[in-house]
């Protein structure tokens, strides 16, 4: 969240800075609830001193043999009104927070105009599209073709927007993973964690997921309140939750791989075809743990990071800048990763890296001392995709997929794959 000072005192700046993110904040809803809590607050704060006093010469009035009655009925009265006003000060707190926790993050200066996706600004290329000298099919014609790709099968199980896999598409799946993983480790200096798959509330409160995204999320309908986990950066991020870290060990850099649970609210009728979008997915998730004038340079890294795989991989991608129409709510920016599915003829999300600033660290009281004030500051939390497994999956498959309906392994993954070449009927 946004610090609650700088809001309440200069709400006519932050409007302004997110009219980016097409974000209307009610000024003068903020403007009138400030005044009316800066009002209470001299109240209850008057009618404590008060208070205190007149505590004080009930012992002197006693101790002169006065009649304190008087005294302890007024100290009783200033008791009550004061507990109201508190709970008049409180009310009016809580309506200021339910704003708070609203508001989006503040857009970057570097962040382009726009309403849409069709707004965001393309940064780079690599590499070319392949042409095909036939028509290529899309990845659960192939799947299905090779018998291992089940979308009726799942359905028969859970639902629409599942998957089953088998053979070696399935291993193919758990082979981007671990290969993902490994250069991660490996070549980016990460550290591996596994985390729980399912939250409570103050975690998705920490990423910015509660309170306003609850329709996105799968809860557990039990007294708990658990959610499955719409990405391990929600886990990864709250490991510093309530925490003082030592600038020592920034920065912190976890690579987790986990299933991802999604109600996918409001996208239906879109992409349903396939494992384009699902209600259960993998993902390889990098989060970073840094101090705030070290972001820049670790966003820049991390979009390089989740680009070396699709590189290995020797897949087409495009890197664009989202606009502040389409960019996530906690993020100040964001780059996202699309790579060529030939198939759709288009570039299709891969990867999404945002820096979050001290926007998630405000939520979570996450903080580092640092050494040159010897004061808690707030840290800097980024994520991105190092990549979504699932699509991944289907940008190999596509890209390698042969006339007869075979799908050539990219070398990378050949040795996790036990060195088979082709994966055929």
């Amino acid at each position: 969240m946004l610090d609650a000072k700088y809001v309440r005192t200069n709400p006519e700046e932050v409007a302004e800075k997110l009219k980016k993110r097409n974000f209307n904040l009610d000024v003068e809803l903020v403007k009138k609830l400030e005044a009316e809590r800066r009002e209470i607050q001299v109240k209850t704060e008057s009618l404590q001193q008060e208070r205190n006093a007149r505590a004080k010469s009930i012992g002197k009035a006693k101790a002169a043999g006065e009649d304190i009655a008087p005294l302890l009925a007024a100290v009783d009265q200033l008791k009550a009104d004061h507990a109201a006003a508190e709970l008049e000060l409180n009310d009016i707190q809580a309506k200021l927070d339910e704003i708070l926790f609203s508001i989006p993050n503040i857009p970057d200066a570097e962040v382009p105009e726009g309403k849409s996706e069709d707004d965001n600004v393309e940064i780079r290329r690599w590499g070319e599209p392949k042409t095909f000298d036939f028509e290529p099919k899309d990845h659960l014609d192939l799947g299905t073709s090779l018998s291992q790709m089940d979308m009726e099968c799942a359905a028969k199980l859970t639902g629409s927007r599942f998957a089953v896999m088998k053979g070696d598409i399935a291993r193919l799946h758990r082979a981007l993973i671990q290969f993902m993983i490994n250069t991660h480790i490996e070549e980016h200096g990460y550290q591996e964690a596994y985390v729980p798959f399912m939250v409570n509330r103050d975690s998705l409160f920490g990423t910015g997921q509660l309170p306003k995204f609850e329709e996105d999320l799968f809860k557990l309908t039990d007294e708990r309140e658990f959610y499955m986990i719409p990405t391990a950066e929600v886990p990864l991020t709250n490991m510093v939750r309530d925490e003082i870290v030592d600038e020592a060990s920034l920065p912190l850099k976890f690579v987790c791989h986990s299933p991802c649970f999604r109600s996918e609210a409001g996208a239906y009728g879109r992409d349903t075809r396939g494992m384009i979008r699902q209600h259960q997915f993998e993902k390889v998730e990098m989060v970073k743990i840094v101090k705030p004038e070290d972001s820049e340079q670790e966003l820049e890294s991390l979009v390089a990071n989740a680009e070396t795989i699709l590189q290995k991989l020797e897949l087409p991608y495009r890197t664009v800048i989202l606009c502040g129409g389409d960019i996530g709510f906690s993020a100040a920016r964001t780059y996202d990763i699309e790579v060529w599915l030939p198939s759709q003829q288009k570039y299709r999300e891969i990867s999404s890296c945002s820096n979050v600033r001290d926007f998630q660290a405000r939520r979570m009281k996450a903080r580092y001392r640092n050494k040159e004030t010897g004061k808690p500051e707030f840290l800097h939390t980024l994520n991105g995709s190092g990549l979504a497994a699932g699509r991944a999956l289907i940008a190999v498959m596509e890209n390698y997929q042969t006339e007869t309906g075979a799908i050539e392994i990219p070398k990378v993954l050949q040795p996790y794959m036990g060195g088979k070449t082709i994966i055929e009927a």
